[in-house]
C-alpha cells in the first residue's frame, strides 16, 4: 500500500465548524463567506510544507476543485483525500423535497444524458430492489465527481456512515466499498470512525486490509470510544503495514493547547495527522509541532 503524507491540511475551518463553540464557529463562517480568503489560507500552509488536502464533498468543494484544476500548473502535485458524502447536504435536502425528490437530485442533477442512461442501466434495477451495495456505488460515483482530474490518493467514507454500517456488521458493505475504490478510481479506500479498536478489530476479523483508517485521537477522548486507553493499545500495537492510522482533532476543537496535545499525538504510532487552521500563525506552530514516526 502506498505511504500516505505525514500531515494532511483540513477543511472544517472554512465551513463554520466548531464542536465546541458555535461563536466560533460563526467568525469562520463570516471570515470564509468570500473563497478568495480559503484560496489565501491553503496557500499559506502550502508555503509551510503542507502538500496535502483533505476535503469534505460539501456545497463548496466543486468549486474549490474547479480552482485547483484550473491552476494545475501551481497545485498539480498535491494529494487530495476526499471525504464522502456530506451527511448535512443530504438531511438538508430530504427535509427540503422529501426522499424521493431528493434522491433524483442526487443520482441525475448535473448528469449528461449519456450518464444518466448508464446509472438507470447500472443502479435502476437498484432501486427497485433495494440494493445497498449497487447504490452504495452509484452515490460514490456521484460523489466523486468533485474530484475528478486531481491527484486522489485515498477516499474516505465519513463516519456517520462508517460507524452506522459497524453497528449493524455489514461486512459486504464494507468490502465491496474498499474494493469499488481500487478498482474504478485507483485510490486507497479511506474509512473515518469514532470508533477506531472496534472498526480495526473487525475488518481484520473480516480480512479487509489495506485501508487507511481516520480518527479523533487525543489525551482527553474527545469523540473517542470506548477510551483512551483502549485507543492508544491498538495504535502502538498496529505493527502491519496494512492500516494505516491517522489523526483527526488533535486539539479536540480547542480545549487541548497544541504543545500538550502534540506530544501526545508524537508519542504514538500513527502514520498521518489531519488538522485545520485558519491563520498563518497556527498552521506554523502545528507544522512545528507534528514530529510523527
Amino acid at each position: 500500500m502506498e505511504k500516505i503524507d505525514k500531515i494532511i491540511f483540513g477543511d472544517n475551518q472554512f465551513f463554520g465548524i466548531n464542536h465546541m463553540s458555535q461563536e466560533k464557529a460563526q467568525q469562520l463562517s463570516e471570515k470564509f463567506f468570500n473563497i478568495e480568503n480559503i484560496y489565501k489560507v491553503y496557500d499559506i500552509a502550502f508555503a509551510n510544507g503542507i502538500q496535502a488536502v483533505m476535503l469534505n464533498s460539501n456545497d463548496r468543494a466543486r468549486e474549490i476543485c474547479d480552482y485547483f484544476r484550473n491552476h494545475k500548473s501551481q497545485y498539480g502535485h498535491l494529494s487530495w483525500y476526499p471525504s464522502i458524502p456530506y451527511p448535512h447536504k443530504y438531511a438538508n435536502m430530504v427535509n427540503e423535497k422529501g426522499i424521493f425528490p431528493a434522491i433524483n437530485d442526487v443520482l441525475f442533477k448535473n448528469n449528461t444524458a449519456l450518464g444518466v442512461l448508464g446509472m438507470v442501466a447500472k443502479g435502476g434495477m437498484a432501486v427497485l430492489n433495494k440494493d445497498a451495495i449497487e447504490l452504495m456505488k452509484m452515490l460514490v460515483d456521484v460523489e466523486a465527481k468533485i474530484y475528478k482530474g486531481l491527484n486522489v490518493k485515498v477516499i474516505f467514507l465519513q463516519n456517520i456512515i462508517v460507524d452506522l454500517l459497524l453497528g449493524y456488521d455489514f461486512k459486504d458493505v464494507f468490502y465491496e466499498y474498499c474494493e469499488y475504490i481500487r478498482k474504478k478510481y485507483h485510490a486507497i479506500p479511506g474509512l473515518i470512525t469514532q470508533n477506531l479498536p472496534f472498526l480495526k478489530k473487525k475488518l481484520e476479523e473480516w480480512q479487509i486490509e489495506e485501508v487507511v483508517i481516520c480518527s479523533s485521537i487525543n489525551k482527553i477522548g474527545y469523540l473517542m470510544s470506548p477510551d483512551v486507553p483502549t485507543y492508544v493499545e491498538t495504535i502502538n500495537n498496529n505493527h502491519s503495514d496494512k492500516y494505516q492510522l491517522m489523526a483527526m482533532s488533535t486539539l479536540a476543537s480547542g480545549a487541548i493547547r497544541a504543545k500538550d496535545a502534540y506530544e501526545f499525538i508524537n508519542s504514538l504510532n500513527l502514520q498521518s495527522v489531519v488538522f485545520g487552521a485558519s491563520s498563518e500563525k497556527n498552521i506554523q506552530e502545528t507544522v512545528s509541532l507534528i514530529n510523527i514516526k
